[in-house]
């Protein structure tokens, strides 16, 4: 496809849109002469990401403007903030303070490098992209405390218990949060995760699901998978979870995903299935 009329027809007839994105990356290139980088277009959609502008005005509100306020650096209108006797100031000395904040900015840069933006980044270490995208599938896209669509807020992948508890990587220690509970969570929550974590290993010696002693047929972090003795039906699973609870109220959600997890993998891999 090439020329302005096939661009244009691709524009207003064929293009199909889930989100913002086609137009903004299009709209982008079309500005730049005919090329944009991926961080120039990755900066003009998250212009105009609401969600990112309101986690944004909450730290401007809640931190920043705070400490500025505080300072008798700036004062506090009702939704803005002012420098006291700007007025007073040369051009010069406005591009003076200016050079000074790039100058603090590249000094504080250069020695924290990525760390500086930590507070955008809920885990202490990468997780790949596809498992992210897993979590977020799963989740249907919604947070799982709030419920709140992708569309209206970004969310982001945070682990249930957190890695410096104990936490792991696996997928049933993973859920979908918006980044406002996702915050909330980690400033608010109290709770000592060590004996949660060591609760994970609880057994009982006279529970027959606790000595499960044939042959699995699948298994992860938190649960298993086996064939019943006496079957319903062909293949009839039974999927319990490592730790021993008395029923399934009494389970985490860690050990509700991981279940969730081998269930749709038997599922998948039964061949009478449908």
């Amino acid at each position: 496809m090439g020329g302005v009329k096939a661009l244009k027809r691709y524009i207003t007839e064929q293009m199909r849109m889930s989100h913002i994105y086609q137009p903004v990356m299009l709209r982008t290139i079309l500005e730049n002469g005919g090329e944009a980088t991926t961080t120039q277009i990755a900066k003009a959609l998250v212009s105009r990401d609401v969600s990112q502008i309101e986690y944004y005005e909450e730290r401007v509100k809640q931190m920043v403007g705070r400490i500025l306020v505080k300072n008798g650096v700036v004062l506090k209108g009702k939704n803005t903030y002012s420098i006291p006797d700007f007025a007073n100031l040369s051009r010069d000395e406005v591009r003076t303070l200016i050079q000074d904040c790039d100058l603090k900015l590249e000094e504080f840069l250069a020695k924290r490098g990525d760390a500086a933006w930590s507070h955008r980044t809920k885990s202490s270490g990468y997780i790949p992209g596809s498992i992210r995208y897993t979590v977020l599938k799963r989740a249907r896209f919604r947070c799982e405390l709030c419920g709140i669509s992708a569309d209206r807020k970004a969310l982001e992948v945070d682990h249930i218990l957190p890695r410096n508890s104990g936490g792991s990587d696996d997928q049933s220690n993973l859920q979908a949060l918006c980044y406002s509970c996702n915050a909330m969570k980690r400033d608010t929550d109290a709770t000592d995760f060590r004996d949660w974590s060591n609760s994970y290993t609880d057994r009982d010696s006279e529970c027959v699901f606790c000595n499960v002693d044939r042959a699995l047929v699948g298994e992860n972090e938190l649960a298993i998978a086996f064939r019943d003795l006496y079957p319903v039906t062909p293949l009839h699973t039974l999927i319990i979870p490592k730790r021993h609870v008395s029923e399934y109220f009494d389970l985490y959600q860690p050990e509700l995903n991981a279940i969730n997890q081998l269930i749709q993998r038997n599922s998948q891999c039964n061949p009478l299935r449908g």
